[in-house]
């Protein structure tokens, strides 16, 4: 796999997104949902690639001491290659950049895959929100005060691992 790169998602990314978007997602947002996500000051909105295309997206909303994974998603064909941990280790940055002390999250119950990478992260499962995808229960995640040296030395185990296996 070419390198991957995280940046801040543009405008002009939108629509190779919500085409990412429609692929993953059984119901997925809109392009406007997008387009008004990333006019809001309180969010962040970050796009992995490679010199080729986009392969996968997350961002997050501020407020206060939390910062909310609202969206994170990679292409089909570059699951497994570590994208979604250096899409976490961005987002989990930029909750920093912010001053958020805490993060959260809602995963589908039965997304296990995705459950196994937020517990390397210190999320935590702590409810569940009924019929929240429509078709399935979303199970509430959070990883508290993520502002501590006690969790800059896991992020840290994280970053030196993707080290070691490049």
């Amino acid at each position: 796999m070419a390198e991957v790169s995280i940046r801040t998602m543009e405008r002009s990314d939108i629509p190779d997104v919500a085409a990412l978007e429609a692929v993953i997602y059984p119901t997925p947002w809109a392009p406007r949902v997008f387009f008004d996500e990333l006019a809001m000051d309180n969010r962040r909105y970050l796009v992995a690639e490679n010199t080729t295309s986009i392969l996968g997206y997350g961002g997050l909303l501020i407020v206060d001491g939390d910062a909310h994974i609202t969206t994170i998603a990679v292409a089909p064909e570059s699951r497994g290659k570590k994208v979604g941990v250096r899409l976490m280790l961005a987002l989990v940055d930029a909750a920093l950049a912010a001053q958020a002390r805490h993060l959260t999250l809602e995963v589908r119950v039965s997304n296990t895959s995705a459950q196994g990478l937020y517990e390397r992260f210190g999320f935590e499962p702590v409810g569940r929100r009924k019929n929240y995808y429509q078709d399935e229960d979303a199970l509430v995640m959070w990883a508290t005060d993520i502002d501590t040296d006690a969790y800059a030395e896991r992020i840290s185990v994280i970053r030196r691992g993707m080290e070691e296996a490049a």
